[in-house]
């Protein structure tokens, strides 16, 4: 099977003084173009290893990384990724965070000015493009991480646990957001998680890991969109996708 970004038999060593911690281990996967991929899995399972793998950051100890059936050995425009934490530059107000990674790519500054304004108010930050970080909740620090993801135009999107730190309401409006703004983008989006029923909201496949990258379970999710937490939770498909990832990650 072919995949726009693959991880063919990769295994993942850190040194650590005189041992060897292995983080994966012979870990395979293929992400399709235009497909939604939650990967979910309990903390130290290796998906934030994965991800940095994925993203360019780090090189296999063994194994390829392979992005449009080319070998990976670096970070480029076309890899976009949102980590855990905040990387907001705090010198820089929230339109011109947004417009950094056009600047970048020398887009001209009436362009990139444009698109980074209609980013801030595609995620519900219009009036705050002259806010600096330290004068945002942690909610709207997100939304504005979200925004300059997007304004990369990457094809592919890397996503670490990025509503991680959230109250459950405003995870479940960013969850619904994300999925308003990738949903007729044609972009490749991966998205690690350790939380079901976040895992079933988002994505349209769902790769469940276990110790060591071990693949427990590769699920397709043909659940309706758009999808909304509070419709979903007592539909007899959802409840009997969530009872499947439970298992598989009991069983582990």
């Amino acid at each position: 099977m072919s995949g726009v970004l693959v991880a063919e038999a990769v295994t993942k060593r850190f040194a650590k003084g005189d041992e060897a911690i292995v983080a994966l281990r012979e870990l395979t996967v293929r992400i399709e173009e235009g497909s939604f991929v939650s990967v979910l899995g309990r903390s130290g399972c290796g998906k934030s290893t994965l991800l940095n793998m994925l993203a360019g950051l780090t090189a296999p100890t063994t194994g390829e990384i392979r992005y449009r059936d080319r070998r990976l050995d670096g970070p480029g425009p076309r890899i976009g990724y949102l980590t855990q934490h905040d990387t907001l530059m705090p010198w820089r107000d929230v339109l011109r965070n947004v417009e950094l990674p056009l600047q970048i790519l020398g887009v001209d500054a009436r362009e990139r000015r444009a698109d980074a304004t209609d980013l801030v108010r595609r995620v519900g930050l219009a009036g705050f493009e002259r806010h600096y970080p330290r004068e945002l909740s942690g909610g709207m620090r997100r939304r504005a991480s979200l925004a300059r993801l997007l304004a990369g135009r990457p094809e592919t999107l890397l996503m670490d646990e990025p509503f991680g730190a959230l109250d459950a309401q405003l995870r479940t409006e960013l969850q619904e957001e994300l999925a308003r703004l990738w949903q007729g983008s044609g972009q490749t989006v991966v998205f690690v998680t350790h939380d079901i029923e976040e895992a079933l909201l988002l994505g349209d496949r769902v790769v469940v890991l276990g110790g060591l990258g071990r693949i427990l379970l590769d699920l397709e999710v043909g659940l309706a969109r758009p999808r909304r937490a509070d419709d979903l939770r007592t539909e007899p498909e959802f409840v009997a996708l969530h009872r499947k990832l439970s298992a598989a990650l009991k069983g582990e």
